[in-house]
C-alpha cells in the first residue's frame, strides 16, 4: 500500500518558505490541517494568516494493523505502548522506516521548490508525527546537508530513546574519562563524534539500505536545525516525561534545542495550547527567519 498523496494548503502570497505538518495516530492531512488551521494566535489569526507566504504540507500515514487495539489505523508507525515505550518496541521498527524514507522524500521535494534553500523549510509533528519528525530528522545526516529552517514538535516522544540515553550517558562517561586520564593513550576513542555515533544508532535500528552509512567524513550541518518542543504537562496520552526526554537527548547533542510545557489544552491536554502555543510557533519561526536575515 502506497501513502496517499499529501494535502496541500497554498500561500496566499508568492511561496516563500515551506512547512511540512506531521498528524498524530489515527487523523489524516486534510483533517490535522482543519484542526490546526481552526486555532488562533493571541492576535486573533491562524497560521496561514501569520504566516500568508507559506505552503502548508500535511502528510497522511498510511492504514497499517495495530498489533495493540487489532484495528487498522492510520498511524506512521506501530507502538504496543506509550506509557512504557520499550515494550515491544520492534513493532515500530518497520512503520519507522516506511514513514522516514516517504517523510524525507517529500522535505527533499520542498527543499527543491525553494530553490534548494533547506533554511526555507520547516518540519514540525505532533504526537506521532513529532516521533516521526525526529527520527527524519537523525536520518537526515549525509543526505540533506546544511540546516532547516526549524523543527518543531508538540505532545510527541522520540522511540527507541532508551537506547539513545544509553548511548548518551557511554559518550559522557567517555568524556569524563578522558578529560580525567594523565595517559589518554590507554583510552581508545571512538572514531565518529557524538552526532555521528546518534545517528548511526538510528540507521542501524531500522536497517535501511537506502540510507547512506556513516564516517567521519559525514556531513552533519543538519545538527544546526534550531528546535522548539513543548508538550501538555496534563497530556493523559504521551507522558510528559517522553517529551522532555527527547528535548534532552537532542540538547546533550548540542542542538539547539527550546523545551516548553503547558497546561489546560484541548483534547484533555494532548494538544496544542491555545493561544499560547500558537503564539509560540509562530515567535519562534519569526526568531529563525530573522536570524536568517542577519546571516
Amino acid at each position: 500500500m502506497k501513502f496517499p498523496e499529501p494535502h496541500i494548503h497554498a500561500p496566499r502570497d508568492a511561496h516563500t518558505h515551506t512547512a511540512i505538518f506531521l498528524h498524530g495516530r489515527g487523523s489524516n492531512g486534510p483533517e490535522f490541517c482543519e484542526d490546526l488551521f481552526s486555532s488562533l494566535t493571541s492576535n486573533l489569526k491562524n497560521l496561514p494568516d501569520s504566516l500568508p507566504s507559506w505552503r502548508w504540507v500535511f502528510p497522511t500515514a498510511k492504514t497499517r494493523y495495530s498489533s495493540r487495539f487489532k484495528e487498522d489505523e492510520s498511524a506512521w508507525f506501530d507502538v504496543w505502548s506509550i506509557d512504557n515505550i520499550e515494550e515491544q518496541e520492534e513493532l515500530s521498527v518497520e512503520g519507522l522506516r516506511e514513514s522516514v524514507s516517504h517523510i524525507m522524500k517529500i522535505l527533499t521535494d520542498e527543499i527543491e521548490r525553494v530553490d534548494g534553500d533547506a533554511s526555507r523549510v520547516f518540519l514540525c509533528g505532533i504526537s506521532q508525527g513529532m516521533a516521526t519528525i525526529l527520527w527524519t530528522f537523525f536520518c537526515a545526516v549525509g543526505q540533506i546537508n546544511q540546516p532547516l529552517g526549524g523543527m518543531i514538535g508538540f505532545c510527541g516522544w522520540l522511540p527507541f530513546s532508551h537506547k539513545a540515553e544509553d548511548l548518551a550517558r557511554r559518550q559522557q562517561a567517555m568524556e569524563l574519562l578522558q578529560q580525567s586520564s594523565g595517559n589518554q593513550s590507554l583510552i581508545e576513542p571512538s572514531k565518529l563524534d557524538n552526532k555521528r555515533q546518534m545517528s548511526k544508532l538510528f540507521r542501524d535500528i531500522i536497517n535501511d539500505p537506502g540510507l547512506p552509512q556513516i564516517d567521519v567524513s559525514t556531513d552533519i550541518s543538519i545538527f544546526s536545525t534550531p528546535v522548539l518542543l513543548s508538550h501538555g504537562r496534563d497530556d493523559p496520552i504521551v507522558p510528559i516525561r517522553l517529551g522532555r526526554q527527547a528535548a534532552r537527548i537532542l540538547q546533550h547533542l548540542e542542538v539547539s534545542a527550546e523545551w516548553h510545557w503547558y497546561s489546560g489544552a484541548e483534547a484533555n491536554g494532548h494538544w496544542i495550547k491555545e493561544p499560547q502555543g500558537f503564539d509560540q510557533m509562530v515567535e519562534f519561526i519569526e526568531t529563525q527567519l530573522c536570524c536568517g536575515e542577519l546571516a
